[in-house]
């Protein structure tokens, strides 16, 4: 599928089925409240999108959920009304989806896609994890200084309004890269942590076990003529 938005959406779609088959209409309110929260999301581009991994056979259509409310109506409601139609994830989605997991180049953390990368980092591996973070610090970081030189060469031709609209975009920014400078150092003390339990381990299982050291010395009766 085609990079960028078709990209994020992908990623999205994919990693909603992941948790759960879900039909349409639900699979269209996850999406809301996943892509809603970074940009604005367009409905027009989530059926094409199912139709594409229909095609490439990373998702399949199932029959009805047996969740679904309708099926609890009456069978005389339920006439003449088509199933609905529920859409899970192949062995092939799976692959896919982890293979766009492990990706941590730069449009992993662009504004378009780090915040649905960031809403599936329980499925992403610690050091994709860590990439991304630092990858997404160092561009706000790019933007701080650019922002600020801008501001300090415009603020005498600025009036009020726009110059506290310049200065509340600073802060957001301020905001964010100080809430990734936490995130990053958890997860750098989750990575020390896992390596030093690993190394422990590690020792203990090495390690000869009591008396071993003299295991296959046969110490016979000494002759003392």
């Amino acid at each position: 599928m085609a990079s960028g938005r078709g990209g994020v959406l992908e990623l999205a779609v994919l990693g909603s089925l992941h948790e759960t088959p879900l039909h349409g209409y639900e699979l269209r309110k996850r999406l809301n409240a996943l892509l809603g929260m970074f940009r604005a999301f367009s409905y027009g581009s989530l059926y094409p999108c199912l139709r594409q991994l229909l095609t490439d056979g990373l998702i399949v259509e199932d029959g009805a959920s047996t969740t679904d409310p309708a099926l609890t109506e009456s069978p005389i409601t339920l006439t003449g009304r088509r199933s609905k139609i529920v859409y899970k994830l192949t062995a092939e989605g799976k692959e896919r989806l982890h293979e766009l997991l492990t990706q941590a180049g730069p449009s992993a953390w662009e504004d378009e896609s780090f915040g649905v990368h960031f809403a599936f980092f329980r499925h992403t591996e610690a050091e994709v994890r860590l990439r991304i973070l630092e990858g997404r610090r160092s561009r706000l970081e790019e933007r701080l200084d650019g922002v600020r030189t801008a501001l300090a060469r415009t603020r005498e031709r600025l009036d009020s309004y726009t110059l506290e609209l310049q200065r509340h975009g600073l802060e957001s920014v301020e905001r964010e890269v100080r809430w990734l400078n936490e995130l990053i150092a958890t997860e750098r003390r989750g990575s020390s942590a896992d390596e030093d339990r690993h190394s422990t381990h590690e020792g203990i299982s090495r390690a000869p076990a009591p008396g071993a050291e003299n295991s296959g010395r046969h110490t016979g009766p000494q002759d003392n003529n």
